[in-house]
């Protein structure tokens, strides 16, 4: 079983920032790939859609809590931690760029900090979705920032792409999808 996140806030005033790519991301994909539909989980507070192969999570906590939705589902699911896939936004990526990595540090990501806390380790994948179109915006006010019309068609690219990236490590393995995403 495979535990996919999609990290951002609930509510419809986040909807279309910058901060809820990833949420958007695996929404978007739960739909192409046809798997049922989100269901509140009030026991770990989050959207849970799953087939044989796979749960998506969307926390309904807020991002800085993110890690109180992970931890109870991957536990629920008895889903090890190298089977967990978190899809987040980074301002440290330019806008149009995403990388898939293992590992990693936070970076300053409360929502990715959360998770790290709550599962005691940063051995997950993480699909690090590029959002910084300008660096003199800091990075607590560019987060919460709508996308401007002229970037859309580029955050719809890169929602396909890392769309097939997830189908990629879901049936050739992460490190296969890491190889094709990460250029």
């Amino acid at each position: 079983m495979i535990l996919i996140v999609g990290l951002g806030n609930p509510g419809e005033q986040f909807k279309n920032t910058r901060h809820n790519v990833g949420r958007e991301i695996v929404a978007d994909w739960q739909k192409k790939a046809g798997l049922a539909d989100f269901e509140l989980n009030k026991k770990f507070k989050a959207l849970v859609s799953k087939n044989k192969k796979a749960v998506l999570l969307l926390p309904e906590t807020f991002m800085n809590k993110s890690g109180n939705a992970v931890g109870p589902a991957a536990r629920l699911f008895k889903v090890k931690t190298k089977q967990i896939f978190v899809v987040h936004d980074d301002a440290d990526l330019p806008l149009g760029h995403a990388k898939l990595s293992f590992g990693k540090h936070s970076a300053g990501h409360k929502g990715v900090e959360s998770v790290m806390r709550v599962l005691k380790t940063r051995d997950f994948w993480r699909f690090r979705i590029g959002i910084a179109a300008r660096r003199d915006i800091p990075a607590e006010k560019l987060v919460l920032k709508k996308w401007a019309p002229e970037e859309v068609r580029l955050v719809r690219k890169i929602i396909k792409k890392t769309a097939s990236a997830l189908e990629e490590a879901l049936t050739r393995g992460p490190e296969q999808a890491m190889n094709n995403y990460n250029h």
